[in-house]
């Protein structure tokens, strides 16, 4: 399976508070085997932190990938909220997206 993760680097004011988001992303993404992709060759990391940047990338590369995942949904509400068609067509890339937070509380 492959996959996209997301973070939303202003979220988070601290380097503890993000590295940790990153860490459990990462765990999930590894119990779940999923394989993280890039779409550009330019980019820095291993996710994204803008959801234009990954929409953008995701039309260049027309590639249809398995999971989006976003540690909380708070990541990404101020962009659906403001730009709610970007974020169904951003979604219609993956066949699911994940927030890893409410996968933890519910699991």
């Amino acid at each position: 399976m492959k996959g996209i993760y997301l973070i939303n680097e202003g979220r988070y004011h601290n380097f503890e508070s993000k590295s940790h988001c990153k860490s459990l992303i990462r765990s999930f993404l590894k119990a779940n085997q999923i394989q993280t992709v890039k779409l550009n060759s330019n980019q820095l990391n291993d996710y994204y932190t803008i959801p234009h940047a990954l929409l953008y990338d995701l039309k260049q590369a027309k590639m249809l990938l398995d999971y989006l995942v976003i540690y909380s949904n708070q990541d990404v509400n101020e962009f659906i909220y403001m730009y709610p068609a970007k974020w169904v067509l951003l979604k219609s890339y993956f066949s699911e997206v994940v927030f890893v937070e409410e996968q933890r509380i519910s699991g």
